[in-house]
């Protein structure tokens, strides 16, 4: 992935001036960037290769599917339903894709959540979303 992420940069970046390390042109830090991650993909590549290898698990489909339909609902809600009746369905489908559910500390997440993401996003970026549709 980093390789691939490396090698992208260097090409979309191939038409960007250079510069020197003293006066860097646009595509200076955009080059120095892909270059650190090709050899970063390299080593982890060589790492990998030398190093005994654990067996592959298998896919775990419980989490991939419901972290998925939690997404799918809060799209499907938040403009529907408001910011907050869309984070307790996500987070209450989202949370049984793990090895326990415990009702309390899903609760306590939805509160926490519930109140950053008000202060975060109603509050503090002051963007124009519902909290819950038609009230706030």
């Amino acid at each position: 992935m980093f390789i691939c992420f490396g090698l992208a940069a260097l090409y979309f970046g191939q038409k960007l001036a250079l510069g020197t390390p003293v006066r860097m042109g646009p595509g200076y830090v955009p080059r120095m960037l892909s270059l650190t991650l090709l050899a970063l993909g390299a080593v982890i590549c060589i790492v990998a290769l030398v190093s005994g290898s654990d067996p592959v698990e298998r896919l775990k489909w419980k989490p991939l599917t419901l972290v998925t339909i939690g997404i799918v609902c809060f799209a499907l809600l938040f403009e529907r339903a408001g910011l907050i009746p869309a984070l307790v369905v996500l987070i209450l489908v989202a949370s049984l894709a793990g090895e326990e559910f415990k009702l309390i500390e899903v609760i306590g997440n939805i509160v926490a959540l519930s109140v950053l993401c008000t202060l975060v996003f109603k509050v503090g970026l002051g963007m124009n979303i519902y909290i819950l549709r038609g009230v706030w």
